[in-house]
């Protein structure tokens, strides 16, 4: 069976609920705090590819790093905002669960069903 990842901010609440989803349903994962272990280049562009979304999807918009750096009005590539999310974590949508060949963004949390 493929091994499950949370990638997360612990003091996030929709990472906690899904944290607490996972350990309840008695699954074996492992949890990333990738405020601490942040998420190389490389991992992000995979689990962007899992996902099937682009990288401008996973931008949390309401953070205040994104309207510091204009980003909404910045027509940058993937690369560059993938290059901006290894920079400033806080640009990254949370939690993201994968398992495998399939990721997800587990928010709203309910949508962790979808991958256990």
């Amino acid at each position: 069976m493929a091994k499950l990842t949370i990638y997360q901010k612990p003091t996030c609440t929709t990472c906690r609920t899904v944290y607490t989803t996972l350990k309840e349903s008695g699954v074996d994962f492992e949890s990333v705090d990738y405020y601490i272990d942040p998420i190389p280049k490389t991992k992000l562009k995979e689990l962007l590819k899992k996902m099937g979304i682009s990288a401008r999807e996973l931008l949390r918009t309401k953070d205040p790093i994104y309207q510091e750096l204009n980003l909404a009005e910045k027509d940058l590539s993937d690369d560059d905002l993938i290059d901006l999310m290894v920079k400033h974590p806080d640009l990254i949508q949370r939690p993201i669960v994968e398992k495998g060949s399939k990721a997800i963004l587990a928010r709203p949390a309910e949508r962790i069903k979808e991958i256990l």
